[in-house]
């Protein structure tokens, strides 16, 4: 039996490929702000509220050689990606807080499924979950538009399906103390962290990626998996995330550099609420 290889393809060659994700090749490094409602059994609580300053590392690797996908209904497609690991600790203790590998994919346009160019990202966490989340990209002049982002919980189930929840359990959300450093407002609008972390800067160009569990890219959307313990006590649902991949302006004006800001929503379901775990970070290319 012969072996057969598929070889590497050059950086001119492999640009094009990735596309969107050209300039995620490297070592990011930065900080950023966790939040998370977490079931609290141990201590007779419905939840417990945490909140985390963070440091994270997140290493991005071009996969080799173009992927084919073979066809039935269609000519075979062929793109390219890159596979990461995301580590994330607390700013202040250091504890790991997450820790993440994965795959973002540069899908094309095709025919059968009708459907646009997009962007695919495959993650597996260690608690017991994998998703597959899929989107857009685009391209802008400019700094990104980072919208606000509520952390506030909602009803899941019965009449007030989708609505804000009131009264008691809402009281941490007002009551916790911010870590060191996390602009004042940032438990209720965790996006704020991106805002504070650019607010001095110039940024030249951004790309935009847009990514959702639950978005229909010809006729069928991502997902979540979890494992049972997950499912019982507390189950992702969805996600949904932006990365904003930055040219920022040197001071001096020698020219720019790259900056990686990303804001992502996964809902957890617990108690019949919907409890946002939101995380953001800015990163910078090393």
């Amino acid at each position: 039996m012969t072996a057969v290889f598929r070889a590497s393809a050059s950086v001119e060659e492999s640009a094009p490929l990735l596309g969107p994700l050209a300039e995620l090749p490297g070592s990011w490094f930065g900080t950023g702000f966790n939040l998370i409602s977490r079931p609290d059994f141990e201590n007779n609580l419905p939840f417990f509220l945490e909140v985390n300053e963070t440091h994270e590392s997140l290493t991005f690797t071009e996969i080799g050689a173009p992927i084919p996908n073979r066809g039935s209904g269609q000519d075979d497609i062929f793109f390219l990606g890159v596979h990461y690991l995301q580590q994330i600790s607390d700013a202040v203790s250091r504890g790991a807080l997450h820790l993440e590998p994965g795959i973002w994919l540069n899908v094309p346009a095709t025919t059968d499924p009708v459907a646009p160019a997009s962007v695919v990202r495959l993650a597996t966490i260690p608690h017991g979950d994998s998703l597959l989340a899929q989107g857009n990209a685009i391209t802008v002049a400019g700094g990104p538009d980072i919208q606000p982002v509520s952390s506030t919980p909602t009803h899941s189930t019965g009449p007030n399906a989708g609505q804000p929840l009131t009264g008691a359990y809402l009281a941490p959300f007002t009551s916790t103390a911010l870590p060191p450093g996390i602009p004042v407002g940032s438990i209720a609008n965790p996006n704020l962290v991106l805002t504070d972390a650019i607010k001095d800067q110039k940024i030249i160009e951004t790309t935009v990626l847009v990514i959702d569990t639950t978005t229909p890219i010809g006729g069928s959307t991502g997902g979540i998996e979890n494992m049972p313990f997950v499912v019982r006590n507390a189950t992702a649902t969805r996600m949904n995330a932006i990365f904003w991949i930055e040219k920022v302006q040197r001071e001096d004006g020698s020219g720019h550099f790259l900056q990686l800001q990303y804001t992502q929503t996964v809902i957890l379901n617990f108690l019949n609420i919907d409890w946002p775990h939101i995380a953001v970070a800015t990163l910078v290319k090393h």
